[in-house]
């Protein structure tokens, strides 16, 4: 059976981009998939890379050797057949849980060598969930298109294929009227929650699906 490893790389359980890459897993399960879920944040204990190249070295080459709460998350992406990571963007970039991931992810399989240029043996699918507070189509104005494209190049490159569904304009909170944020319009936010949000979560659940099956 597929196996699938997905990863909600957001601090907030139960929100955007938790409930996207449960969709995606949901549609993975779907297409005849094992998915096994992890929620980074809840971990105890991580870091991101710690540079101490103990995945250069014999016997572990390729493989991270830092004993935190991530390192059943860096094995099983290791043994697994595609991988969902979900992010909402903050400070105009990813998250610092999935930047954390991704160093340990994929700087374990440098090599620093001309003659072989990753230790990884085997390429896997990637679909990368993001969700923001702005809407999708602002994306090229402030810049988040080039800044997902680095990230998006970067697993592509160093761990396979990988494609994205993005989830915008997000709800974030219950209750806008606790807060004094200005930039906002309440109703407008709560009506995208209602009426576009599951269209992104069907979007979400749809990409799952292709990732197994290999149509992405």
């Amino acid at each position: 059976m597929t196996k699938i490893v997905a990863v909600n790389c957001s601090p907030r359980k139960g929100w955007n981009t938790d409930l996207m890459v449960q969709a995606a897993a949901k549609g993975a399960k779907k297409a005849g998939a094992e998915v096994q879920y992890f929620d980074l944040c809840r971990l105890e204990q991580f870091t991101g890379c710690v540079s101490c190249f103990g995945c250069k070295l014999p016997p572990n080459e390729g493989r991270c050797v830092c004993l935190d709460d991530m390192h059943p998350i860096t094995e099983a992406i290791n043994k697994a057949d595609g991988l969902i990571i979900g992010t909402p963007i903050y400070l105009s970039t990813i998250s610092a849980g999935m930047h954390a991931l991704v160093e340990r992810l994929v700087f374990q399989n440098v090599t620093y060598q001309k003659e072989l240029r990753t230790y990884r043996k085997r390429r896997i699918p990637v679909l990368m969930v993001v969700t923001s507070g702005i809407p999708a189509e602002r994306y090229e104005e402030v810049g988040y298109d080039k800044m997902l494209e680095t990230w998006r190049g970067m697993l592509d490159r160093s761990v396979g294929p990988t494609s994205m569904v993005i989830s915008g304009d997000a709800f974030q909170v219950p209750d806008y009227g606790k807060y004094n944020w200005t930039a906002f319009d309440p109703e407008a936010k709560k009506k995208g929650r209602e009426e576009r949000f599951p269209l992104d979560l069907a979007e979400a659940e749809k990409a799952g699906a292709a990732l197994v099956k290999g149509e992405q």
